[in-house]
């Protein structure tokens, strides 16, 4: 066992399962189990390849806080499927399968950890602060690149091409697909924008010019100084954009940057319940999975 810290950003995971397994998976109930099943699976995979010391689900206890829709009233308005209470849009099939997820995975000695008012990428930003010896967040979500940081070797094993193709991102990652440091991420994403997370960006501002604004004065401070001095190189229109997109800019930074002071209990390492493990494989039709799960802590 090495002594990794696994962050996983638990939802973009079970979304990725259930969309990725046929529904037709069932428990003898006629539950669907295949976001259960799914997960299970990955989590298997990944223990069997980094043996981490403590594995942490970071749960997304309010997936829209109020406070980011206050800064920024489009955050996540797509995704709303009760406008009325907020309600994210969950397919009927994946929500009686989540609390058999949490279930799952604490008994496979991960700890489930959410936060009031807050994402569990809040959750993962405050515990890779807690944790020195190196940390793995597995997600799909592009805005905890801003996590990564080779001197404290934090890496983002990144899903989008699926859990068993992951990237592992590291900063030479960084640079090579966007052309900045980790630490610009934030203000880059600020700027180019993100339709999956409803910011909608600096008009005429996409990657490149992002990451050469960046490139050429550091950070969003600098850039936002620059387009307040006619004497600098910013083209006019981009100038103008900078100029009309103040208030945006002031709510998106925010907004987009991760909580790291969370009152969340430090990360521990799990003891995995084998007997209710798979006792809770036979109930539910996932005896597979959890005996690969099994066998990637006991190898």
């Amino acid at each position: 066992m090495s002594s990794r810290l696994l962050l996983l950003d638990t939802a973009s995971l079970y979304f990725r399962a259930f969309y990725g397994i046929p529904d037709s998976i069932r428990a003898d109930d006629g539950t669907p189990v295949n976001a259960v099943r799914g997960i299970l699976d990955f989590l298997a995979t990944l223990q069997g390849r980094y043996e981490p010391e403590a594995v942490v689900a970071a749960w997304d206890q309010d997936w829209r806080p109020q406070w980011r829709v206050d800064l920024l009233e489009t955050y996540k308005t797509h995704r709303v499927a009760d406008p009325s209470a907020g309600t994210e849009e969950t397919p009927d099939l994946l929500s009686p399968q989540v609390p058999l997820i949490a279930e799952a995975l604490t008994l496979a000695g991960a700890t489930v950890v959410g936060a009031p008012e807050a994402e569990a990428d809040d959750v993962i930003g405050t515990l890779v602060n807690r944790w020195d010896t190196g940390v793995d967040v597995v997600t799909g979500d592009r805005d905890l690149f801003q996590l990564v940081d080779d001197e404290r070797d934090v890496r983002v094993l990144y899903t989008a091409r699926g859990v068993g193709k992951h990237d592992v991102v590291d900063a030479a990652w960084v640079r090579e697909k966007y052309g900045i440091e980790p630490h610009q991420y934030v203000d880059f994403a600020v700027m180019r924008g993100d339709a999956s997370d409803g910011l909608p960006g600096v008009k005429g501002i996409g990657d490149k010019t992002a990451a050469a604004l960046l490139g050429e004065f550091r950070d969003l401070d600098g850039i936002r100084a620059a387009a307040q001095d006619p004497s600098s190189s910013l083209k006019p229109r981009v100038r103008q954009s900078l100029l009309d997109s103040a208030d945006y800019i002031d709510a998106a930074v925010e907004v987009v940057t991760v909580r790291p002071d969370l009152d969340v209990p430090d990360p521990v390492t799990g003891i995995v319940d084998a007997d209710g493990l798979a006792a809770f494989g036979e109930r539910w039709n996932v005896a597979g999975p959890v005996e690969r799960l099994l066998a990637s802590v006991t190898t």
